[in-house]
């Protein structure tokens, strides 16, 4: 049964397809929390949005008690920090631990790794992939090193459950699954990469996990609409 959210109303903006929104997901359900989702169309954002983040404009936006939290690895580490009773931890205690796990998440999101999955994710052309894909590849070499380090051979990077790191690459799992399908590469090679491969199927297993993902193949018709809309506006004008 959820847990109600002390100090007020839980509310979440978010977006069904964004990995940034699927963070906050994946957290308040491990914490067990009950919250109102209110999807938002990035493309004709609410006011509520916009007032809520008028920073970056962006989602996920935790309203906890009318007060916000913006942006996504924020969030998690709010709902960590303010339902310790509740759910399992997801920074661990001591100190170094906890300074590691923020470093790998915060690599996730840096430009040396983004970058180039960002490029492979909006490749149009054969072409582009390979060199993309060729790109990436060394990031996940990283990754995996990473992953070894972080996790001290137990099943997540958090060590016995989900932590932050965790959620930070687990939440574009399935966006690597429809850029490999559309491409035809394999990021998570089990030969190149069994560390992180074996780590993807225990984090994709868990419920909270599975509940806060998008289904697939709806992720995947958006996907090839959204590389539609990039091959039709680099396409030389006719005439």
């Amino acid at each position: 049964m959820p847990a109600m959210a002390a100090g007020g109303e839980l509310q979440l903006l978010g977006c069904w397809y964004s990995p940034y929104a699927i963070r906050a997901k994946v957290a308040l359900g491990l914490k067990g929390l009950s919250y109102e989702y209110i999807e938002q169309d990035l493309f004709s954002k609410t006011d509520l949005l916009l007032k809520s983040n008028p920073v970056h404009k962006k989602v996920p936006v935790l309203i906890h008690g009318g007060r916000p939290v913006c942006e996504s690895l924020a969030v998690v580490q709010y709902v960590d920090e303010a339902w310790p009773w509740t759910g399992p931890p997801l920074l661990p205690a001591g100190a170094h631990d906890r300074a590691t796990a923020r470093f790998w998440a915060a690599f996730i999101d840096d430009d040396k790794f983004f970058q180039p999955w960002r490029r492979l994710m909006r490749s149009t052309t054969g072409e582009q992939r390979a060199e993309a894909f060729k790109n990436v590849v060394p990031q996940f070499e990283i990754l995996e090193q990473g992953f070894m380090e972080c996790s001290k051979g137990k099943a997540f990077f958090g060590g016995d459950a989900i932590g932050l790191a965790d959620i930070a690459l687990g939440s574009f799992l399935l966006w690597f699954k429809v850029v490999d399908e559309v491409s035809g590469t394999r990021l998570l090679d089990e030969a190149k990469f069994p560390g992180l491969a074996a780590w993807a199927e225990r984090f994709l297993a868990v419920d909270a996990v599975r509940e806060a993902m998008p289904e697939f193949q709806r992720l995947l018709v958006h996907y090839k609409g959204f590389l539609a809309g990039l091959a039709s506006s680099a396409a030389p004008a006719a005439g």
